[in-house]
């Protein structure tokens, strides 16, 4: 009997945290811990092989080569990697991961990559065109999410704070964690904060999580509904004084739906704290689909309450990975995200965000992809994409040991019905080549649709393949290997302790030569 086996029968409904403590003693007990490691030690072998793929293949390096290799060598192993791994995502077979992919705007940015990529933004004085990227990218995609509307709402008080602000930043982590960071601060210097706490819902992005880690802050998580968005009136209850921000998405990763930003935001308004909008995916989707007639609801800098946004220009902004930017309602609270040392032996330090030295590369790749695209792109894109998402959800709703779940656009999650094993739907899908997403609470997958997704024919054999996974699952028992034993495991047990071991060690693995 495995451990999944094991605690399915013995857990039961006991309260997670009841069980994530018993675990934790448990692992104490040197057979529990013995039984445990062997189990983990034999889901990683069997995941290694599907991580590792070129164990065999090349030359391996554990320490540099006595004489440098002919670099027409080196170029010709990459290469050859390339060759191996560019179909799938160019063919459509990935969820999100590459949201362009065309070779043209590729060819594009490479050619902007090899005019900059010596430049550093940290170097200002050298590289000034750094900062002219990036402040027409932070002025630019604040523009596109209510900048020119900030304060124009009907509950705007007369004294809000209608200029928008903002950084550039290396994807849409960074920029959760230096909003969450400028939170804290500015909790701390003006209200005397010293336990601070963000309200989110529970689909709310993993960054906030890692935010809370790292800043010393309590996550406090409410409830979704039926219709996967967040709970209003379990967030109203869940603000203390402590409460340094309430969170948002638009929409959430796992589900692909909008939370219901207005009346959260006019709650943590009203209660004199920030909101802020994860926008990282739909950032570039929303204004414009909103434009095209889709039912978008207001969730950007029109609405006073909305204090600062994430949003995600090397997602569906197709710039090169990885870019993003965080925007805030005024440059006092930005300021709350800076670093500067005046006192320092070195000089004068300062620096926006987190890192010292930046690729400024990729701030012109973002600047210049921006301008190329241009409003008509993005209008044109994001039709194709929500017309496939909308093919993709009807065809999945059509299927009837399957569900979609919430009322997504673009990014369709959907679960199984009855006893149907959906970890093995993935499985299945892997074996076909799709790189789908799997989550749980509850145990689900999704695709978020990209350009990929928009060619002739890709939707069509997605769902081709999906209806041939729900068939295979329902007529033959389940094989060994795969990711269905560990979101299995996932299901079933607390994350933080057995799960929280593998994904661990699946990270030393991934540093395994």
């Amino acid at each position: 009997m495995s451990i999944k086996d094991i605690a399915k029968k013995q857990l039961g409904r006991i309260n997670p945290d009841v069980i994530g403590k018993a675990f934790k003693i448990a692992k104490k007990i040197p057979f529990v811990r013995k039984r445990i490691e062997r189990e983990l030690e034999a889901m990683m072998v069997e995941l290694e092989a599907k991580m590792k793929p070129y164990a065999d293949d090349y030359e391996r390096h554990h320490r540099l080569p006595k004489a440098g290799l002919e670099r027409e060598a080196i170029v010709r192993e990459i290469e050859s990697m390339h060759e191996r791994e560019e179909a799938r995502w160019r063919d459509g077979f990935v969820s999100g991961a590459v949201y362009h992919g065309d070779p043209e705007h590729i060819a594009f940015q490479h050619r902007i990559y090899a005019l900059t990529s010596q430049s550093n933004p940290l170097h200002s004085d050298l590289w000034p065109s750094a900062t002219k990227f990036e402040a027409e990218i932070v002025a630019m995609t604040a523009n596109m999410l209510g900048a020119g509307l900030a304060g124009a709402h009907p509950k705007a008080p007369p004294d809000i704070e209608r200029e928008i602000v903002g950084c550039v930043s290396s994807g849409g982590t960074e920029s959760i964690l230096l909003a969450m960071k400028a939170y804290r601060d500015q909790a701390r210097a003006d209200r005397r904060v010293t336990s601070p706490e963000i309200v989110a819902p529970s689909s709310a992005h993993a960054a906030f999580d890692k935010a809370a880690r790292y800043f010393n802050i309590k996550l406090v998580k409410v409830p979704v509904g039926r219709d996967c968005k967040a709970d209003v009136e379990a967030t109203r209850a869940a603000i203390t004084r402590n409460t340094i921000c309430v969170v948002g998405s638009a929409p959430s990763f796992p589900h692909g739906v909008i939370d219901p930003i207005e009346a959260l935001s006019e709650i943590a308004r009203a209660r004199g704290i920030g909101f802020h909008v994860d926008a990282c995916l739909g950032g570039f989707v929303l204004p414009w689909a909103e434009r095209l007639g889709y039912p978008v609801p207001v969730f950007d800098f029109r609405l006073p309450g909305v204090t600062s946004m994430s949003a995600d220009t090397h997602k569906y902004g197709y710039a090169a990975k990885g870019t993003s930017v965080v925007l805030y309602r005024g440059a006092a609270l930005r300021r709350h995200q800076y670093y500067t040392v005046g006192d320092w032996p070195g000089g004068l330090y300062f620096s926006p965000t987190f890192a010292g030295s930046r690729p400024g590369a990729l701030s012109a790749i973002c600047w210049a992809t921006l301008l190329a695209v241009g409003e008509d792109g993005y209008l044109d894109a994001t039709r194709r994409i929500l017309e496939t998402g909308q093919k993709i959800r009807e065809g999945v709703a059509a299927i009837p040991e399957l569900e979609v779940l919430g009322d997504p656009l673009w990014v369709v999650a959907f679960a199984a019905r009855g006893e149907l094993d959906i970890y093995r739907v993935l499985d299945f899908m892997s074996e076909r080549r799709w790189n789908l997403n799997g989550l749980h609470k509850p145990p689900c997958l999704h695709i978020a649709v990209t350009l990929r997704h928009a060619a002739p024919g890709v939707a069509e054999r997605f769902l081709d393949d999906l209806r041939d996974a729900v068939e295979h699952v329902r007529q033959f028992p389940p094989g060994k290997g795969g990711m269905a034993p560990v979101y299995g495991l996932a299901a079933t047990v607390p994350t933080t302790d057995v799960i929280g071991d593998v994904l661990e060690r699946y990270i030393d693995t991934l540093y395994k030569v």
